[in-house]
């Protein structure tokens, strides 16, 4: 197991991770996930290929760390827009509002961030598991406060906050949105926000 596995308690060795991740971050986006390798992050931050590998065992478990802050970096927008104090109903739409513009300002505006979120994507990998959980975690705690200020109906909240986010994930998931921008025939963001919130009523 490579050392950014584990919890890094030594300072210099977390400013060293945090350095790998940053510049290869920046790699990632300027030249693309498949055109940046470890040996380009190596060069660019003036060491040894061999000291990467001190820290992150392969190009795939950089990729891995990159992804988690990203996802993190949506958390936490999620996490504040769900604690705002505003209705249960506001809070909901607000977050799928926000969450459509990350998708795409960042995710597919910008080419090779896309590139990105579409290798880990389709390599299943658990940290988006996590990630979806973590939001299905928060779609529950405000549902179950929706349903107890009456604006909901009684219903268990577990199951909702995972129906509400299967009904809403096409204005969430990058593959998702880029292949419905186009399209005519798909409902808006405002008219599926409407119906899932519906629903809960």
């Amino acid at each position: 197991m490579s050392e950014a596995a584990n919890v890094v308690a030594d300072p210099a060795r977390q400013e060293n991770v945090t350095r790998i991740l940053d510049c290869a971050e920046r790699l990632f986006r300027h030249y693309g996930y498949s055109k940046t390798n470890v040996a380009d992050i190596a060069r660019e931050l003036g060491m040894s290929p061999a000291n990467i590998y001190r820290f992150f065992a392969s190009k795939i478990e950089i990729h891995q760390a990159v992804c988690g802050r990203m996802l993190g970096a949506s958390y936490k927008m999620a996490y504040e827009i769900m604690h705002l104090p505003v209705s249960a109903e506001e809070r909901l739409r607000r977050y799928i509002h926000a969450q459509y513009k990350m998708t795409l300002e960042v995710m597919l505006d910008q080419e090779k961030v896309h590139e990105m979120v579409i290798v880990a994507l389709e390599r299943d990998w658990s940290v988006i598991d996590a990630h979806v959980n973590r939001i299905h975690d928060l779609y529950a705690e405000v549902i179950r406060e929706g349903i107890e200020a009456g604006e909901f109906r009684e219903q268990d909240p577990e199951t909702a906050s995972r129906c509400f986010g299967a009904a809403t994930v096409i204005l969430c998931h990058p593959q998702m949105v880029a292949q419905c921008l186009a399209k005519t025939n798909r409902a808006m963001p405002d008219e599926l926000i409407d119906y899932a919130i519906r629903a809960l009523k």
